[in-house]
């Protein structure tokens, strides 16, 4: 009777196939039509601000404190940018085309029709979510490259930590996708959560210039964790306590897939 109930509660251990990759490969020659828009779309409004930061801001802030080290602030609000470029991919990915393909489009359902479980379709959007970001931050950093802004190797090593980073922001999106009726729901998470966390997780500025009760609370947000991992490898820096940084990023990603997985199969009913 209990091995009965934990196969069909919405709370079961994910069942995961390599029957996500069909999947997978479907939104990617989907995307082949679109690239140059989506290209352009997800790198355009982060370069710009940038830009507008980074040398406008940059020449009257100099350089910036941080831990110790003195940092142009072109380079640091650069490394803040990548982090955030993948958060924004990602989650708008999960967010608003996966809510598309879910709801809207319902190919989701045309999906299943075939022998490919709702796990491995969750799985795969997530997947392609995290491949969009990381492919977004890879053409971002690109440019930073051609602008002098990154001038150390060790900035490659930011590469797999930002696939990280955005697959915890595309499970933490789940969440919002399995509770929407509409794509005016997004706003809440956008605005409640995302908003305020670029601008408390160090992005901008240095998070010492916070009241020590914000900085405690934001010691544990994944964006924060996320900047701390990546701003040391652009001046050639390893990142200080790694392994607390990619725990908290872990721990986000591993709790909201089993909540987003969830609210999933409940509204599916599988």
């Amino acid at each position: 009777m209990t091995n009965a109930i934990n196969q069909t509660s919405i709370w079961r251990i994910p069942s995961i196939t390599m029957r996500w990759w069909p999947v997978f490969l479907r939104n990617l020659l989907v995307w082949r039509k679109l690239f140059w828009p989506s290209l352009l779309g997800n790198t355009a409004d982060p370069l710009i601000s940038l830009v507008a930061f980074g040398y406008g801001l940059g020449t009257l802030v100099g350089a910036v404190d941080w831990q110790g080290t003195a940092m142009p602030y072109l380079v640091f609000v650069a490394s803040g940018y990548m982090c955030t470029s993948a958060m924004n991919a990602a989650s708008f990915e999960i967010l608003y085309s996966g809510y598309s393909r879910m709801a809207v489009q319902k190919t989701w359902d045309g999906i299943m029709n075939a022998p490919i479980t709702l796990d491995d379709v969750v799985i795969s959007e997530l997947l392609w979510a995290t491949f969009k970001a990381v492919f977004t931050t890879l053409a971002i950093l690109c440019v930073m490259a051609g602008l002098g802004i990154v001038k150390h190797p060790q900035v490659l090593l930011a590469l797999p930590i930002v696939a990280i980073v955005a697959f915890s922001f595309a499970c933490m999106g789940l969440i919002f996708t399995a509770l929407a009726k509409g794509y005016d729901f997004f706003t809440y998470y956008f605005t409640l959560f995302l908003v305020p966390m670029t601008f408390t997780s160090g992005v901008f500025f240095p998070r010492t210039q916070l009241p020590a009760w914000l900085q405690t609370i934001t010691d544990f947000l994944p964006l924060t964790a996320a900047v701390e991992l990546v701003r040391p490898l652009f001046i050639g820096q390893m990142p200080a306590s790694p392994v607390k940084h990619l725990t908290i990023l872990l721990i986000f990603a591993v709790l909201a897939l089993w909540i987003g997985l969830a609210l999933i199969r409940k509204r599916f009913k599988a």
